[in-house]
C-alpha cells in the first residue's frame, strides 16, 4: 500500500486508538511472570480489546505469503523468537525469560502498532543491557523522524546508537544484531503500509518525511548474530543463533514540531 497522509481527522482518532492499544499493553504486561501461559496474555489483551470496543488488528491478520492468518490478537515472542510468536497454552514462562507483546488496534477504522519486551522475574545483567539499549534505540530513531528529513536518518540514528552502546566483553563480529529483514512501516489506513522503515540505513536515503505520515518505527536487537529464519509456523521468526532477541515498537505521526508518539496513555 502507498504512503499516506492523515488528515488532522484521522489523527485524532490515531490518538485515542494509540492511548487505548498503550493501555492494553500496559495492563496485560502487568500478567507477566513465571508460570503463566502466553496463550493467558494473549486472552487477556483479547479481553481489553472488546471491552474497549475496538478490533484485534492481528487476529485473523493474513500477510502476503501467509498460508493461512495469524490466530491471536496478540504476539507473545519468548527468548529467541524475534516477532509474530503465536500464543500457546503450553508456552510457559519462566524466570530469566525475556517475552515481546506486540499488538495492532484497529480503532474507529484506523490501526495503531506497539510492542514491548519485558523480563520474566529476574534477568542477568547481559539481558538487561540487551532490553536496554533496545529501548533507547526506539527513541533514538523517534527522534530522527523529522519532516523533511528521510526514513534512513532513522534507520542510520538507531545502528549509529546501537553500535556505540555494546557492552564490553561482547566479542565476535556481531555483537547487538540488528535484524535486517524484518522493519518498522506505514501504519494507519491498514496495519501495513508503506513506507519501509528499516534499523540501519544512510542519512537522506529513502522516502522523505512529510507532516501527516504515520509510521511504526521498531528496533529489533539480538545478543549475537542479526541472523533470522522463518519457523515451521509460518509467522514467528527466531534468531538463527537461537540468541535471544529485544524488540521495542510505537507508531509516530510526523508532525511541524516533530515526532509525536501515538502509542501512549
Amino acid at each position: 500500500m502507498a504512503v499516506t497522509i492523515k488528515t488532522p481527522e484521522e489523527i485524532e482518532i490515531l490518538r485515542e486508538g494509540g492511548k487505548r492499544l498503550a493501555f492494553i499493553l500496559q495492563e496485560t504486561a502487568k500478567l507477566v511472570r513465571p508460570g503463566i501461559s502466553t496463550e493467558e496474555l494473549n486472552q487477556y489483551a483479547t479481553k481489553l480489546i472488546k471491552e474497549g470496543g475496538d478490533e484485534a488488528a492481528f487476529l485473523n491478520y493474513k500477510p502476503e505469503g501467509a498460508k493461512h492468518p495469524y490466530p491471536a490478537a496478540l504476539c507473545v515472542s519468548v527468548n529467541d523468537e524475534v516477532v509474530h510468536g503465536i500464543p500457546r497454552r503450553e508456552r510457559i514462562l519462566k524466570e530469566g525469560d525475556i517475552v515481546s507483546l506486540d499488538c495492532g488496534l484497529k480503532h474507529r477504522g484506523l490501526y495503531t502498532d506497539h510492542a514491548i519486551t519485558l523480563p520474566v522475574g529476574k534477568v542477568n545483567k547481559e539481558i538487561e543491557k540487551l532490553l536496554e539499549v533496545t529501548e533507547k534505540a526506539l527513541y533514538v530513531g523517534i527522534e530522527a523522524a523529522r519532516a523533511g528529513g528521510h526514513v534512513g536518518d532513522i534507520g542510520y540514528a538507531i545502528e549509529q546508537f546501537v553500535k556505540q552502546n555494546v557492552p564490553s566483553g561482547v566479542e565476535g563480529p556481531h555483537k547487538y544484531g540488528i535484524v535486517r529483514v524484518l522493519s518498522g512501516h506505514g501504519v494507519g489506513k491498514s496495519i501495513h503500509e508503506d513506507p519501509y522503515v528499516p534499523n540501519f540505513g544512510r542519512r537522506g536515503s529513502g522516502e522523505k518525511l512529510k507532516i501527516g505520515m504515520v509510521i511504526a518505527i521498531e528496533p529489533m536487537l539480538n545478543l549475537g548474530s542479526y541472523a533470522v529464519f522463518l519457523d515451521k509456523d509460518g509467522f514467528t521468526y527466531k534468531t538463527r543463533d537461537r540468541s535471544v532477541s529485544a524488540h521495542f515498537e510505537h507508531t509516530v505521526v510526523i508532525t511541524k514540531n516533530g515526532p509525536e508518539i501515538l502509542t501512549k496513555v
